[in-house]
């Protein structure tokens, strides 16, 4: 019990700003870290509820509903995936080789094309954020824990890039038959809430966009990176994030 406990802390420490206990970082504390990485999605998908019920009832301006819905998951990650984002969009505008892209990662400053990506996703991330109705955001809300199975379940069954960025650090220490597990677990749960709110057509869908999101990733880390990075993990989840956003848009005109 007392590993699983760790294991949370640690989870929630890396992929939060979440108040946390400190946790010495040793192999057997980090056993089942990813399984609580799905856990800060529920956080996020809680507060997301509970601002859209405050903004409906206050009748919140378009502007200022769009702004808060896309800083408060960037507020509970402390931006930690965004980053990667950024890294990632720097490293495949070089259009260098391999070894170059992994280079740029690796690079603590921030260069141009990370800034216009990032000022480019924070603008659409608003404006189609500002588009989802109050009543629609419980089902989206499943998205973040979906997402984050999916992320999880990544970094323990695809091959890595370099042996010692934080993803192997978190697979090598991993107990990936647990981690899979959980994955599942958080990732059915999530589609099973979408349904509930949203309807089971609205489910797959969401579901199907994580996948083909994921689908993406996939082969962009293995044939431009040689496998994924902490980096590449947070591209893909802040990318789902947006294409799963406006995807919830796009149900509403159908719908």
């Amino acid at each position: 019990m007392k590993d699983w406990i760790s294991s949370f802390i640690i989870a929630c420490s890396m992929y939060s700003k979440i108040p946390m206990p400190q946790v010495e970082w040793t192999e057997k504390k980090m056993k089942y870290a990813l399984c609580f990485f799905p856990f800060v999605g529920l956080v996020i998908a809680a507060l997301m509820m509970a601002f859209a019920w405050i903004a409906d009832n206050v009748a919140m301006g378009t502007v200022l509903y769009g702004c808060l819905g896309t800083a408060i998951p960037l507020v509970v990650t402390g931006g930690i995936h965004l980053d990667g984002f950024l890294d990632v969009s720097d490293a495949r505008s070089s259009f260098g080789d391999r070894e170059r892209k992994l280079e740029i990662l690796k690079d603590p400053h921030i260069g141009a094309f990370a800034v216009i990506c990032g000022g480019i996703y924070l603008l659409l991330y608003l404006g189609t954020f500002s588009e989802v109705q109050p009543s629609m955001v419980p089902a989206l809300a499943g998205s973040y824990v979906l997402i984050r199975a999916w992320s999880g379940w990544s970094v323990v069954s695809l091959p890595k890039a370099k042996p010692d960025g934080l993803a192997s650090t978190f697979a090598a220490q991993a107990d990936t038959r647990w981690v899979r597990g959980c994955m599942l677990l958080w990732g059915g749960l999530a589609v099973i809430w979408m349904a509930i709110w949203g309807g089971k057509a609205f489910a797959l869908m969401m579901f199907a966009v994580a996948g083909l999101t994921y689908a993406y990733y996939r082969r962009v880390a293995r044939k431009e990176f040689g496998g994924i990075t902490g980096d590449l993990a947070g591209y893909f989840l802040q990318l789902a994030e947006l294409l799963m956003t406006g995807a919830a848009v796009i149900w509403q005109f159908i719908s």
